[in-house]
């Protein structure tokens, strides 16, 4: 993305899987080179754009620096990368915990002003009235900062008597591979304490459904969208509380070829085998999803500089309530279809964890609570909102 510093402007290159700390700042007289790093190009082609832009002809430590630089960093295709994503693995696999990467970051990591901005976040009371016959909720993973009313609107659905279901949390995989779904046998960690995870029903999913599975995925490690929803459940229940995490990957294939997610072998088997495991343990499940919606604007590669509420945006709320309004009859299909309109030109982040839920707990019907748009930075929206389920006999 463009450098956020003034005094230092260019392109600033960080790797969210993590496998690399870095950040760098490429100048601009550099960025031109980086096409270079195909596969196909030579350092004399560097050296060549680097001759043009600078108008020097010895251009050699300039052109080395840059490729040391990248390669030391993490940041090129090669033996340095491959070592150091095979120790994060490593890593992973082998830590007895899932640590709480964002806070001190998206969070407070001291557990009073943690508590203090939940609070803040939740906003009062909870509203137990409506949350009879409840079996899921979906809110937000934005910044908690950002949608904080939206998940104030969803977790103050939840009253206490849900405190010992086994929560399903389905979080979007911003990072993992398409068509699979990934598991940990982790506890969650937060500053709140630490989680329980139902192992035999991640050991029941992995026998159902093996090949669908990326078992300890260090997609998990990264990834926010499982861990804020962690944390607004701690909140409300205290840090012991139970979860059976899944990470659910792009339907990108059925997007981009006109298909059911279905028509995937893995996803078929996991699908049913979630549906499956609903109807096998009723009542002791509550189903709790992270997802966001459209994400639009230059941050997002569209040519538009995006507004919340205002020009194209407008069309966007219309279309995502189109969505909505299929989620709320438990129509899957229908969703799917709108979803895959101009192959998702929305880039709704959380569609597949969505139609996962709707296939799996088919009965739900979805009751909106609040829908927001917010300008996650000058020129692009991310919207969102939180959902209630309920049972709708189906």
């Amino acid at each position: 993305m463009p450098s956020p510093l003034r005094d230092r402007p260019g392109l600033l290159i960080r790797d969210p899987f993590r496998y690399s700390d870095l950040t760098l700042i490429i100048p601009p007289a550099l960025v031109q080179c980086l096409r270079c790093f195909d596969g196909q190009q030579t350092e004399l082609d560097i050296k060549e754009i680097l001759v043009r832009v600078t108008g020097e002809l010895e251009t050699g430590d300039l052109a080395t620096h840059l490729i040391e630089t990248l390669s030391n960093g993490g940041f090129l295709e090669n033996e340095v990368f491959e070592g150091i994503k095979e120790d994060r693995h490593r890593q992973f696999a082998g830590a007895p915990q899932r640590e709480a990467i964002h806070a001190g970051n998206s969070y407070p990591s001291a557990v009073q002003p943690l508590r203090v901005t939940l609070d803040r976040y939740m906003g009062g009371s909870q509203n137990l009235a409506q949350s009879d016959g409840l079996v899921g909720i979906a809110a937000p993973h934005v910044s908690p900062e950002g949608g904080w009313q939206s998940y104030g609107a969803a977790y103050g659905m939840m009253a206490p008597r849900y405190k010992d279901r086994t929560f399903v949390v389905l979080g979007t995989s911003h990072y993992g591979e398409p068509e699979r779904f990934g598991l940990t046998r982790k506890p969650f960690v937060t500053p709140l304490g630490e989680s329980q995870v139902d192992v035999p029903l991640v050991d029941w999913l992995e026998q159902k459904a093996a090949p669908a599975i990326q078992m300890e995925d260090y997609c998990h490690a990264i990834e926010h969208s499982i861990e804020f929803q962690v944390l607004f459940l701690q909140h409300l229940y205290g840090p012991g509380i139970r979860i059976l995490p899944i990470l659910c990957g792009p339907y990108a294939h059925s997007i981009y070829l006109g298909s059911k997610p279905e028509a995937d072998e893995n996803v078929s088997r996991f699908l049913d085998a979630l549906g499956e495991m609903n109807v096998r343990e009723a009542g002791r499940l509550f189903w709790v999803l992270g997802i966001d919606m459209a994400h639009m604007g230059r941050r997002y590669g569209d040519s538009f500089t995006a507004r919340a509420d205002q020009d194209a945006m407008v069309e966007v709320t219309a279309r995502d309530r189109s969505r909505l309004e299929r989620v709320a009859t438990g129509d899957a299909e229908g969703f799917w279809s709108l979803v895959q309109e101009k192959r998702d030109d929305l880039k709704w982040c959380g569609s597949s964890v969505l139609y996962t839920f709707l296939r799996a707990v088919p009965q739900a019907r979805g009751h909106l609570l609040r829908y927001e748009q917010w300008n996650i930075d000058d020129q692009s929206v991310v919207s969102f909102g939180g959902i209630a389920f309920s049972n709708g006999g189906k």
